[in-house]
This record gives C-alpha cells, structure tokens and sequence, in this order.
C-alpha cells in the first residue's frame, strides 16, 4: 500500500518491461555504467551496451519469459526481490536481485541464484 519510493518505482517500471520483453523501455531504467554482479564481486556486465546484449539475446530466446516478484523489501535507495522466472529454454528458476537506484536510475544489480 501506499506510495511507491522513486527507488522501487523505477525497479517496477524495469520488471514490467522486462515482462513484455520491451527491451528498450528495460534500459531506459538503467544508468550508462550500470553494473550487473555475481556476488561477493564477480562483474558480469558493465555499461548500457553490455546490458543491451544480455537481455536482447534473453529476450530473443524467451518468448514466454516472466518474472513475478514473490517479496519485495525496499531500504532507501535499495530494492531486494524474490523474483521467480520462467519460460526460459534453461527452465524456471528462483533468484533474489538487489538494485540500488542512484538519481533515479539502476545503478547496480547483484544476482543471488542457488
């Protein structure tokens, strides 16, 4: 209930797009040198076009692709789903994504898969 922080609007703005596979609205949510992690501090991708290339090719193979979001914490500038994904060629997984939103863009994402 409520208003959503700017740090979770924006996180939302990025599932729904990613929900309809629209791959430049899911960028627009993102900073230029946005970072995506492998915790504790493996970089996976790094800058806009790296992002680009992730998702166009997640998208490309995933027509039924999906996340819903099973909980959500909101802390400040930080966002923690539970997001579980299918419709994915690999099958449906569970993952827990942390965002920090920094001037109203995703900054950083760290990726926790078990």
């Amino acid at each position: 209930g409520g208003q959503m922080t700017e740090a979770e609007e924006v996180v939302q703005r990025q599932v729904d797009a990613y929900n309809r596979r629209d791959l430049d609205g899911f960028l627009a949510c993102y900073a230029e040198d946005a970072k995506l992690w492998r915790p504790p501090n493996e970089l996976t991708e790094s800058g806009i076009e790296a992002l680009r290339r992730r998702y166009r090719e997640r998208f490309d193979r995933a027509p039924a692709l999906q996340a819903t979001i099973k909980r959500r914490i909101v802390l400040d500038r930080f966002v923690v789903d539970w997001e579980h994904v299918s419709g994915v060629p690999e099958g449906e997984f569970d993952a827990i994504a942390t965002y920090e939103v920094v001037g109203g863009r995703i900054a950083n994402v760290w990726f926790l898969r078990p």
